[in-house]
């Protein structure tokens, strides 16, 4: 019982870290694309990871929204227009598909660019700009 319990407490540790450890991004673009997987994914502890903190209420919403439906992420790619300081602005090709029945609702991540800043030393999506 007690090395199950040590071998619990090992895998948990190791875990946190692990996760803590995805969550940082070491660049801007890398940031948004991280967090777009994580909400296609609806991997709330990532999620969160990856948001501001102004906007992690919003972001966890949004990743709400999608329910029971399973969207699908095609052609991700995201790039830095612009880093001043702290912020940035990313701009990203590709789109998100969520099926409502007969419905596919297409959303175009290319219509906005998403504002990115520094907290805790990892940059985190932080909105729309």
């Amino acid at each position: 019982m007690i090395k199950f319990k040590t071998t619990f407490i090992a895998v948990f540790i190791l875990s946190a870290i692990l996760l803590a450890s995805c969550a940082a991004s070491s660049s801007p673009a890398e940031a948004v694309s991280a967090y777009w997987e994580a909400m296609v994914a609806k991997d709330k502890a990532q999620l969160s990871a990856l948001s501001c903190s102004d906007y992690e209420a919003e972001a966890l919403t949004t990743m709400e929204s999608f329910g029971a439906f399973e969207p699908v992420l095609s052609n991700l790619e995201c790039s830095v227009l612009e880093t001043s300081g702290d912020s940035a602005t990313v701009q990203c090709g590709g789109t998100i598909e969520v099926s409502y029945g007969a419905e596919v609702l297409k959303i175009d991540l290319s219509e906005r660019n998403y504002a990115v800043e520094k907290e805790s030393g990892d940059w985190r999506m932080c909105g729309t700009k």
